[in-house]
């Protein structure tokens, strides 16, 4: 993986990439840190996307049990009130 500073990828954009070989993930980072990861297509687009997004879902979930677990919360409580919330949220939006 390639690291590309965010300056560099907006004044230069194509040529700052042409220096990463064909196939490669780049990370571009700016001042506070990594910012985003420009992961190249291979084969299906809209099925690369599936897996990135369900990729993408799962380490979110994960995160946000170490959050609960280091909030001593049981994670299942935290997936319940997430729950609730967003079954309250369409019951009122039903009512309306």
């Amino acid at each position: 993986m390639r690291e590309v500073s965010l300056r560099e990828f907006r004044t230069r954009g194509a040529k700052a990439l042409d220096q990463v070989p064909a196939g490669e993930t780049v990370l571009l980072a700016g001042q506070q840190g990594p910012a985003y990861f420009l992961v190249p297509v291979q084969g299906d687009a809209a099925l690369q996307d599936r897996e990135l997004r369900r990729a993408m879902a799962k380490a979110s979930l994960r995160e946000g049990w170490r959050r609960a677990e280091a909030l001593g919360v049981p994670a299942l409580a935290v997936v319940e009130e997430e729950i609730a919330t967003v079954r309250r949220a369409r019951q009122s939006r039903k009512r309306k």
